[in-house]
């Protein structure tokens, strides 16, 4: 069986390197070819186009940064749906919305291919150790033909009921994240106001009721001073204005939600939305003058968790 995979960016790259090191038969394509030159040494084929890959491919993997580059590799002259024939698999693993991955999958469906959207949970250095999480929105059949391959990316597997259903969760997961670590800025700000020192803070943090992933992850490049995650202000603000979709179109009025994307917002008119996503925190550095960092943490997150087959949670 030949896998192809499409967008090889922070995310992307590693679920890719992850099946290459398990001896998965590989087909990538990105729009910058040069970030295809590790897998292609490790014997990974090149694709000139999404077209031709989905020609040679059994099982079709996108990992894209929005709805809308998502659209012009599955939609376009020599897209992915162009070179689609019956009994091959889409698995969307790129963050989107609902509507979206229903909206593409009737087009995918015409071509006899059935589709299942499968974002991950847990960060790139989880993707790296083939250890991340991953939601699996599909028909249960579906389901069971990808899961060995989820299995092999991922570690905790949810099959989350019929397509689209793990779109909804992956955002509603970026929501809950974004607010933690709005909230973490905050703490560590006032705590530095407050006299404390940060190398204390976090340890009070991590070992109480207040820990979290975010804490155990973002805090420590924020206090690194590296900032980075792997991700940026213009993709959280995409998720979570995604999430706000969702409460507006179910008469949900929030409180939470709306000022997030307000700061977000802000973010990226004063730092760009190619930003880190931690540096959000740079907004109350400049209000107060301090510097948020403290020696001891490390500039980037790697899981220290061995590799191991994935498995299906169970409800």
């Amino acid at each position: 069986m030949v896998i192809g995979f499409i967008g090889l960016g922070n995310l992307g790259g590693k679920l890719a390197r992850t099946l290459s090191r398990n001896d998965i038969e590989l087909m990538v394509h990105d729009i910058n070819k040069e970030k295809a030159s590790t897998l292609i040494s490790e014997g990974a084929c090149w694709a000139d186009s999404p077209r031709i890959l989905a020609e040679k491919s059994d099982q079709i993997i996108t990992c894209l940064p929005s709805p809308q580059i998502c659209s012009e590799v599955m939609e376009s002259t020599n897209g992915v749906i162009s070179g689609l024939k019956k009994g091959k698999i889409w698995i969307e693993m790129s963050t989107t919305s609902k509507n979206e991955v229903l909206r593409l999958a009737e087009k995918v469906k015409e071509k006899g291919v059935a589709s299942s959207d499968c974002p991950v949970s847990g960060g790139c250095h989880k993707a790296a150790s083939g250890n991340i999480s991953i939601f699996s929105g599909a028909e249960r059949n579906v389901f069971n033909q990808i899961k060995p391959l989820l299995f092999i990316m991922g570690k905790k597997v949810l099959h989350t009921g019929e397509l689209g259903t793990a779109s909804i969760l992956k955002v509603m997961t970026n929501y809950l994240a974004t607010a933690n670590l709005i909230t973490l800025c905050e703490a560590l700000t006032t705590m530095k106001s407050a006299g404390l020192n940060l190398g204390t803070t976090f340890e009070a943090i991590k070992i109480s009721s207040g820990n979290s992933f975010v804490h155990e992850t973002e805090s420590q490049v924020i206090l690194n001073g590296s900032r980075d995650i792997n991700f940026t202000m213009g993709l959280v603000l995409k998720d979570i204005e995604m999430f706000q979709e969702i409460a507006v179109n179910n008469n949900i009025s929030l409180d939470i939600s709306p000022e997030l994307i307000r700061i977000f917002k802000e973010g990226i008119s004063s730092f760009g939305k190619y930003e880190k996503s931690p540096n959000i925190i740079k907004r109350l550095e400049e209000q107060t003058g301090l510097n948020i960092t403290e020696s001891g943490f490390p500039p980037c997150i790697f899981d220290e968790e061995p590799e191991s087959l994935g498995f299906e949670v169970r409800l």
